[in-house]
């Protein structure tokens, strides 16, 4: 083979490779919203993370799935378009999800014990869900794709609670009154109107429709609760061009 053909066949195969590394890579990286919800339904976590992989450390007191069940301390890798990845990436900028407390003792796939002070135990567990639907593979198999919800919740035992999620007009008129719905869906994705949930700013508990009425006088993000539900996500309503800070 002549030696400037060499040359390119080298230069070409090495581009090829780079670009097979630089696929691999963006395909990692994905930017999703982070919810997590931990103990008494406190909201630790609500934006977007733009992930990438990831290693982290597993814990020997890791032992919410039983005794002698606990990390084996070594790291673990995850990918950047995962669940978990995502989930281990909030947490090394959102303080209140550090530390991460997994467990690699089972064959099967990682076990998620403690997100920050939230710790599984008893019939607690880690529950998630993914556009409102529940998972059926652990964390650091379930894929996601950019613009993804990506929930997980400290349920208090099974079956889970299910997710209110709030219906909102973005913008409204201060001291106008304007329409609220709260749904709610269950760990099929299934959507249904919730009764008795407390809104933000509302004249009461929504109506057998999932609908009450708000009325506001500065910007807000509307939040909707009822008992041990998963609460909804904070919905930003703006008035007169002004944003409630952070959306």
């Amino acid at each position: 083979m002549p030696k400037l053909l060499q040359l390119r066949t080298v230069g070409a195969c090495a581009l090829a490779l780079c670009l097979g590394l630089v696929a691999t890579a963006s395909a990692s990286a994905t930017t999703a919203t982070l919810r997590v919800v931990g103990k008494g339904n406190v909201v630790l976590a609500e934006q977007a993370i733009k992930t990438s992989n990831v290693k982290i450390k597993t814990s020997p007191k890791a032992t919410c799935l039983g005794a002698g069940t606990g990390g084996s301390g070594k790291k673990v890798a995850l990918k950047g378009n995962t669940a978990l990845g995502l989930l281990a990436d909030g947490a090394q900028t959102i303080k209140q999800l550090a530390p991460l407390s997994l467990t690699d003792h089972f064959s099967f796939g990682l076990g998620l014990c403690g997100v920050g002070k939230s710790v599984a135990k008893g019939k607690s567990s880690w529950y998630l869900k993914i556009n409102h639907k529940g998972a059926t593979v652990g964390g650091e198999k379930a894929k996601i794709k950019a613009g993804d919800e990506v929930l997980w919740d400290l349920a208090p035992s099974y079956p889970y609670p299910e997710e209110l999620v709030v219906k909102a007009p973005a913008a409204a008129t201060a001291g106008v009154p304007f329409a609220v719905h709260v749904y709610a869906y269950d760990e099929k994705g299934r959507r249904k109107p919730v009764e008795g949930a407390a809104v933000t700013g509302a004249t009461g508990p929504t109506d057998a429709k999932g609908k009450v009425t708000v009325t506001l006088t500065e910007p807000t993000a509307l939040v909707a609760g009822l008992g041990k539900d998963i609460p909804s996500a904070a919905v930003p309503v703006c008035l007169a061009g002004k944003c409630p800070a952070g959306s």
